[in-house]
């Protein structure tokens, strides 16, 4: 059973820059796609950024795209989101998620969805003041 804890949320000003981390134990993570999602407050968890397991193929939320960046190191075992350019509608509880599937090689449409992923992390708080 894999547990997964993410790092480096934080208070940051608009138009700045965060690296949060999801480290991986139990077991690797080199077989399986991973995922961020986010929630903010009074609204549903949403879809940021998806890494295919090959590392091969990312995609992200349309309103992300060209400002995040997900990435993944299978040998730390971990999966990474850097964020630049950070708006204050950018404010919520960033999660990691691993998908259920190993080896899995679909369309986006998969990796957009929350119940791809069975495994999730408590979240780290990112907090975007204008």
């Amino acid at each position: 059973q894999v547990q997964l804890v993410e790092s480096g949320g934080d208070l940051v000003q608009a138009g700045g820059s965060l690296r949060l981390s999801c480290a991986a134990s139990g077991r690797t993570i080199r077989n399986y796609a991973m995922a961020w999602f986010r929630q903010a407050p009074g609204k549903e968890r949403e879809f940021v950024a998806a890494i295919s397991w090959t590392g091969g193929s990312t995609y992200y939320l349309d309103s992300v795209k060209g400002r995040f960046t997900i990435s993944r190191d299978n040998h730390r075992n971990t999966v990474d989101l850097q964020m630049m350019s950070l708006k204050t509608e950018d404010t919520a509880v960033y999660y990691c998620a691993t998908d259920t599937l190993p080896q899995s090689l679909y369309s986006r449409a998969y990796y957009v969805r929350e119940s791809t992923y069975d495994t999730w992390g408590q979240g780290t708080q990112v907090t975007v003041s204008s």
